[in-house]
């Protein structure tokens, strides 16, 4: 019997890599069709979307949704890797720098806004990981990327000699590294700056209210059902029964005036058959779920 298809909400350890976690989940399911959206390093816990079997095929577009993290800025000291699991590099006094210098320059990395990635990321230079060229001993230069920040809050101040501790909030889109946010608040106050804590609190719909500890899902395993997932993290419609034989042979659908992003589309009783794109006046398949018949 094939593994249920859907997503598994994790609440990810510390320590543990993405990797580590889809592998976990493997043996749970009983499947090797697993994957995740949106990887978080190993120093950070939280919200990890994990899809089995046929929910792997939307995982690439729950990727592209808004973030939301809590975590902590350390102020007065620079990294190899813009966290505290790097070398030190720099250091400069930061237990002076007012709260209200401190929210000023928190203010300007809201909105859209260019950052430089963290020189050892998963980012592609030349076919080859930023993070092994730089263990191998090279300068990796990292072009800059519009992100956004939607929402930017500093939830707590602690000051312990010359450094400075922030605890912030913060909503963002999808390719934003809170790592380089901690490192360009620092260089943005003249003292450096590194991340000691992050943790992902909501990924698109799914929060950590729906997450389940790798514990708790060894004990009993969880899963969102696929049409489920999907009614929670898109638009969806519903269609006739001859529109809905169309759509499971893969054909295309007059548009629902819906708009540009992944639409769910089910049938007459429910089923989920497909997630579809919306433009010029054509909903064309993304993924088709439901098999002809």
């Amino acid at each position: 019997m094939s593994a249920q298809s859907g997503l598994v909400i994790v609440d990810k350890p510390g320590g543990w890599t993405s990797h580590d976690v889809v592998a976990r989940v493997r043996r749970l399911a009983g499947t090797r069709r697993v994957g995740h959206a949106g990887t978080l390093d190993p120093m950070a816990t939280g919200v990890l979307v994990v899809g089995v079997e046929r929910a792997t095929r939307v995982l690439g577009h729950l990727a592209l949704a808004e973030k939301a993290y809590d975590a902590t800025i350390r102020l007065g000291r620079s990294t190899t890797t813009d966290d505290a699991e790097g070398e030190e590099t720099e250091s400069a006094p930061a237990g002076e720098i007012t709260d209200t210098a401190l929210l000023s320059a928190l203010s300007s990395f809201k909105g859209r806004i260019q950052q430089i990635p963290p020189q050892v990321s998963a980012i592609k230079v030349g076919g080859k990981r930023s993070y092994r060229r730089v263990r191998s001993g090279e300068n990796v230069e990292l072009q800059p990327r519009q992100v956004t920040v939607y929402s930017l809050a500093a939830r707590d101040v602690h000051r312990d000699g010359d450094l400075l501790d922030v605890d912030v909030s913060l909503v963002c889109s999808t390719g934003t590294y809170v790592r380089s946010l901690a490192r360009d608040l620092g260089a943005a106050l003249g003292v450096g700056g590194h991340l000691t804590r992050l943790r992902r609190t909501r990924v698109g719909p799914y929060d950590l209210e729906g997450a389940r500890t790798l514990e708790r899902l060894a004990e009993a395993f969880e899963i969102m059902p696929l049409g489920e997932a999907v009614l929670a993290a898109f638009p969806s419609r519903v269609v006739s029964v001859e529109e809905a034989r169309e759509v499971r042979h893969g054909a295309r659908l007059p548009a629902a005036g819906i708009g540009p992003g992944p639409v769910g589309v089910f049938g007459p009783d429910g089923e989920l058959l497909a997630l579809v794109e919306e433009s010029d006046d054509v909903a064309r398949p993304l993924a088709v779920f439901a098999v002809p018949g």
